[in-house]
C-alpha cells in the first residue's frame, strides 16, 4: 500500500502548519477511510495514531513522522493528558498534525476531550468523522443495527467508564427496557455484569447476541450466541478484544446477510430469519 494514491479532482482543504486535524480512521479496513482522511494523510508532518489504526493506513503518509499513542485496556498506555498536550506542543512547533483515531473520534474516542484541549490552548482544529465500529463493524458481520421489522431505536453504550469499571452512571434497567437493539463498545471485560443487568431488567436468556472481534480486518471473528450463553461462549471460543457486542433480534439477520461468507461460496443459512413469511420487498 505504499504506492501513490491519487485523490479525485476537488477543492480539498489544506492542512496548514500549526493546525491539528482530528480524524476517524474507521473500524480497521483501510478502504473505509474517507477521502478527507486520505487528504490529511497525504499532507501531515506528524501522525499520532491509536492502537486500532492499521499499520497499512500509515503507509499513505510516508512523509510524516508516525507517533503511537494507543490505549488498550489492561496494558501500559499513554496518559490522555500527555497525548492532548503533545498535540498542543506539536502544533505550536509549526507542525501539520494529524490525530488519527480508530472508528469515529467523537464516538467513545475521547476526540471531544482532545479537541477541547486544543481549542483552549488556541490551536485551530478540523474534525473529520469516521465510520464507527458499532455500525461499520457490525455491517461487515452482516448485522444491520436497524431493521424495520426489528427496531425503531438503537442504543450505543460503552462497557467501561473512566475507572475501567462497568459504567455506574448508566441506567442499565432503562436501557434494557427501552432499546430494542443495544450495541456495546469495549464490553468484553465486563460482559458477565452487562448480561446480568440485561437479564435482571427482563431481557430473555434466549435473546440473540453477537460478538464481533477485530471487525473489518482479516482477523475478524463473529460469535453468534444468546444473552444466556454469551459469557460461556466467549470463554469457550477464546475471543479477545477489541470487540463490539450487539444484543437484539437484528443479530438474526446475519443468517441471510453474511455477505463475507457468501463471497467465499457459503449459502445463506435462512432466507427469512425473522420468520415474516413474506418476501423482503413486501416490507
Amino acid at each position: 500500500m505504499t504506492q501513490t494514491v491519487n485523490l479525485p479532482a476537488f477543492d480539498w482543504p489544506t492542512l496548514q502548519p500549526g493546525w491539528v486535524w482530528l480524524c476517524g480512521a474507521g473500524p480497521g479496513d483501510p478502504g473505509l477511510l474517507t477521502l478527507h482522511a486520505l487528504n490529511a494523510l497525504r499532507q501531515a508532518d506528524v501522525v499520532i495514531y491509536d492502537a486500532l489504526v492499521q499499520e497499512a493506513i500509515l503507509d499513505w503518509a510516508p512523509q510524516a513522522e508516525h507517533i503511537y499513542a494507543g490505549k488498550r485496556g489492561g496494558k501500559p498506555s499513554a496518559v490522555q493528558r500527555d497525548i492532548s498536550l503533545r498535540l498542543v506542543d506539536l502544533a505550536r512547533a509549526g507542525k501539520r498534525v494529524l490525530r488519527l483515531k480508530g472508528g469515529d473520534p467523537f464516538v467513545f474516542g475521547r476526540g471531544g476531550e482532545e479537541a477541547q484541549t486544543l481549542v483552549q490552548h488556541g490551536i485551530p482544529v478540523r474534525i473529520i468523522p469516521g465510520i464507527s465500529a458499532g455500525i461499520g463493524g457490525l455491517a461487515y458481520a452482516g448485522i444491520p443495527v436497524t431493521h424495520r421489522d426489528v427496531n425503531q431505536s438503537v442504543t450505543f453504550v460503552t462497557g467501561h467508564d473512566q475507572s475501567g469499571n462497568t459504567p455506574s452512571a448508566l441506567d442499565w434497567a432503562s436501557i434494557a427496557k427501552g432499546s430494542q437493539v443495544i450495541v456495546i463498545y469495549m464490553g468484553m471485560k465486563h460482559v458477565a455484569q452487562i448480561a446480568a443487568h440485561m437479564r435482571a431488567a427482563g431481557r430473555p436468556a434466549s435473546e440473540p447476541c453477537a460478538v464481533v472481534t477485530n471487525a473489518t480486518t482479516p482477523d475478524q471473528q463473529v460469535l453468534e450466541t444468546t444473552l444466556g450463553t454469551i459469557v460461556d461462549d466467549i470463554a469457550a471460543g477464546n475471543f479477545e478484544p477489541p470487540a463490539i457486542i450487539c444484543i437484539g433480534r437484528s443479530v438474526l439477520m446475519r443468517q441471510v446477510l453474511d455477505w463475507q461468507g457468501m463471497a467465499q461460496g457459503e449459502g445463506p443459512r435462512n432466507l427469512d430469519p425473522l420468520g415474516r413469511g413474506l418476501p423482503a420487498e413486501s416490507a
